[in-house]
């Protein structure tokens, strides 16, 4: 009916990668890349398990790695998460997200007072994002607690887009950044986890996308564009919350004020690289799992489970347990469709844009005004080739059957995946 042989097709046509082939293409290079340094990785898990068992222990099997995981990553780097979510303060993390804004952009965040009835909760920040020669660039709401019957996840919405009314007269955007964190509705007593500060920062990459496009129809503004593209801010800004010039100008300890220390973070770093291929991989593999199940089908059909298993055998290192059904549970399945590829495959793109532009000062006002007025001014009203080649000259992307694949070599340098890339 719709003109394409399957709904990976039809989800994927209007993207920057155009067509299943091309993003399975981009899957199979990626599940190459990673697979020697994922092996190694299991093998030193599996080594683990046996000093802890004995070697009676035998291999890893697929419920042991996250237990085993987490074990050796505490026995080798002896971070404890209350120890570092004191330096991670709610009120301090979003001071870092305003020097953000202020380093890069010249722009200042200040909270306005919400009209009578106007927030849907009453523990709802308004902030106002102003440019000195500018004005007032858009609003941003931060409902940021867990309450009862609040939509579950961490997000961000597009309230109101912007447009151009007239030649002097623009609508301003408007953007809610919903999170769900936990405990006291103080922010001074709300502390976060790195991981909870880390999607803080991926989200305020999305809001920025929206609060910082100029776009003529609101139909484009900010991250009112494809799938595979809009994702690149939000990767983007996640290297900001682990960049340690970044986290010094607000991570400070809630009771003394000390500045996180650099040994602390160094160890925080290194249980995140220390399984990162592992990790790597599985998005891979559940990337492949959705491309698949969408595409289009063998004949005779197979059940779900099967076309899972087969590719837990070929793109990961543990074994599939018959009798289990992993992508009953799998809701991106529903809500990303043929589309789950895209997370890494902004991450590609974040990556070289990371090393190339923002890696040797990250509050460099120079890397700032290039993210704005190269790629986030024009939302989803430029072609994203045109933005990501304006943005990053050298081989950002390479066209392949029609469609665009991202360099995969500064991920490649970044995690230490072999010299080939």
């Amino acid at each position: 009916i719709m003109g394409c042989g399957s709904y990976a097709e039809l989800a994927v046509k209007p993207n920057m990668a155009s067509s299943p082939k091309v993003v399975m293409s981009f899957l199979l290079e990626m599940s190459k890349m990673v697979q020697a340094k994922s092996t190694e990785e299991l093998n030193l898990l599996t080594k683990f398990k046996r000093e802890k068992c004995g070697h009676s222990g035998g291999d890893l099997r697929p419920w042991d790695e996250a237990y085993y995981t987490t074990l050796m990553k505490s026995s080798l780097y002896k971070l404890d998460s209350s120890v570092v979510s004191s330096y991670f303060s709610l009120s301090n993390c979003i001071e870092g997200l305003k020097v953000l804004v202020k380093s890069l952009f010249g722009v200042t965040c200040h909270r306005i007072p919400l009209a009578p009835g106007e927030s849907w909760d009453p523990q709802v920040l308004k902030l106002c994002l102003h440019h000195p020669e500018e004005g007032d660039l858009g609003y941003l709401y931060l409902d940021l607690y867990s309450r009862k019957g609040k939509y579950p996840g961490c997000a961000h919405f597009a309230i109101k887009g912007g447009r151009r009314i007239s030649q002097t007269e623009y609508q301003l955007p408007i953007v809610a950044l919903v999170c769900n964190f936990s405990g006291s509705r103080n922010p001074s007593a709300v502390r976060l986890n790195h991981w909870e500060v880390e999607t803080l920062f991926h989200e305020f990459g999305h809001a920025l996308h929206s609060l910082l496009s100029r776009t003529d129809y609101q139909h484009f503004s900010g991250t009112r564009t494809v799938l595979d593209f809009a994702e690149i801010p939000s990767n983007l800004f996640e290297y900001y919350a682990w960049d340690y010039r970044v986290l010094k100008t607000f991570a400070r300890h809630y009771s003394t004020g000390e500045v996180i220390p650099r040994k602390l973070f160094e160890s925080m770093l290194g249980a995140k690289n220390m399984f990162a291929a592992t990790d790597l991989q599985r998005q891979i593999f559940y990337a492949l799992v959705d491309q698949t199940l969408f595409g289009e089908q063998p004949l005779p059909l197979g059940d779900s489970s099967s076309v899972v298993a087969e590719l837990k055998r070929k793109h990961t290192n543990l074994e599939h347990i018959e009798g289990t059904h992993w992508e009953a549970r799998f809701s991106h399945l529903l809500n990303y469709g043929a589309g789950y590829y895209s997370y890494l495959y902004a991450k590609c793109f974040a990556a070289t844009i990371w090393k190339k532009l923002c890696q040797e000062d990250p509050l460099s006002p120079i890397a700032g005004s290039a993210l704005r007025t190269k790629f986030l001014q024009h939302g989803g009203a430029r072609a994203p080739a045109v933005i990501l080649n304006d943005l990053v000259p050298d081989g950002i992307y390479r066209y392949y059957d029609g469609g665009i694949i991202p360099d995969i070599s500064s991920l490649c340098e970044e995690m230490e995946l072999g010299e080939e890339h």
